[in-house]
């Protein structure tokens, strides 16, 4: 069969890239043709438009590179339609998917399929017309989504598990933990290390790692070891790592939260893949006009958590300190509690094993895979 795939960051092109493979695997017959990125491509098929030629993110770039993104969406429009695909398969990016699901749902027979359903139990709640409109079938990897669309909207979905999980269990099947031979092929110290995960924007990294550095400088026994993001280039860093001790580290998150013994994460997946190696964390999200923000926060988000981990215990296991809690007094006071307070560490890890738990067995990507192919034949 023939499969169309949209992705539109870093994130999607490697959920995209398992499920491709996945699909391989229940149809040996399978093509792609697709907007992603290098996993993808790596799978093979073909790649239509790189996802960093549509990632605009924040107000003001939207706004600026409108005509773009119009361009962009007019010819993956016609580009569906010219390959006619079996099935459509959107990844996540609503802005840019959603769009596209409405113009093949009106104007052609292809069906359309979400994996990775948008966050609209967080924000942007209305959508949900337009996708009971527009979707298909829907594939949801977090589970309390299923309450969301069946209980309180009665739209079907399928819940196949979360990909994170299976990404964290074959690392960590295929990777022995050796924190010599780590910081020694890495540079680094023998000191125990502080992990920053400091988001996969520009915005993201400049609002949140100056402060993320300054607590975790204070504490002089650990090392600061930072998470360099895709797409970001190493330059862009080094105005906020000058006269620090900070270690950067790209394309190496997981063997970075594999010898952790605290971790400081903006909000996200990171915040998952740190609950799953078992690192103890606090989630730093700063946003500038924090108390308006956070007054906003409570009169338009309809969650009480940002972080996945949170979200999925369905109480708060991490301490999450959002827009103005989000302080160099804050982050270091959390931080020292992870570092010193046994008990307080330990009831974090014992939260862990309960999301680990809700989450269930790997097997997410195979279980789509199958589900897609069996609705088609």
């Amino acid at each position: 069969m023939k499969y169309y795939l949209i992705v539109g960051e870093a994130s999607g092109d490697l959920h995209a890239s398992h499920l491709m493979a996945a699909l391989k695997e229940t149809d040996p017959e399978a093509q792609f043709r697709f907007f992603g990125g290098d996993l993808m491509a790596a799978v093979g098929g073909k790649m239509v438009k790189h996802y960093k030629e549509l990632a605009y993110m924040g107000f003001i770039p939207v706004l600026m590179h409108l005509n773009t993104i119009y361009a962009n969406m007019r010819f993956c429009k016609q580009d569906i339609v010219a390959w006619q695909p079996d099935v459509l398969i959107l990844v996540d990016y609503p802005g840019f998917n959603l769009n596209i699901a409405k113009y093949i749902h009106s104007n052609t027979k292809i069906p359309v399929y979400y994996y990775i359903s948008p966050k609209i139990w967080a924000w942007k709640e209305y959508r949900i017309k337009n996708i009971k409109r527009d979707v298909d079938e829907l594939f949801s990897i977090l589970p309390f989504e299923v309450d969301f669309f069946e209980g309180k909207h009665h739209y079907p979905i399928h819940y196949v598990g979360n990909p994170t999980l299976d990404e964290v269990t074959a690392f960590q099947a295929e990777h022995q933990r050796d924190f010599d031979q780590f910081v020694l092929s890495n540079g680094l110290t023998n000191k125990p290390i502080i992990a920053l995960l400091a988001g996969s924007r520009k915005q993201e990294i400049k609002d949140n790692l100056p402060m993320m550095i300054k607590a975790a400088q204070s504490f002089g026994d650990y090392q600061m070891v930072l998470a360099g993001a895709p797409g970001i280039a190493p330059d862009y860093y080094q105005q906020y790592l000058k006269g620090t001790n900070v270690k950067l580290l790209f394309n190496k998150t997981y063997e970075l939260l594999q010898h952790a013994d605290a971790a400081l994460v903006t909000s996200g997946t990171a915040t998952l893949e740190t609950a799953l190696f078992r690192v103890p964390q606090v989630v730093c999200y700063y946003i500038s006009l924090g108390k308006i923000v956070s007054f906003l926060k409570k009169m338009v988000l309809s969650v009480k958590y940002i972080s996945l981990v949170n979200l999925i215990a369905g109480k708060e296991v991490v301490q999450e300190l959002v827009a103005d809690r989000m302080t160099v007094e804050n982050t270091r006071a959390e931080l020292s509690k992870l570092l010193t307070d046994k008990s307080y560490r330990q009831q974090m890890l014992d939260g862990y094993q309960e999301v680990a738990d809700i989450l269930g067995t790997p097997g997410a990507p195979h279980k789509a895979a199958k589900t897609i192919f069996k609705s088609l034949v």
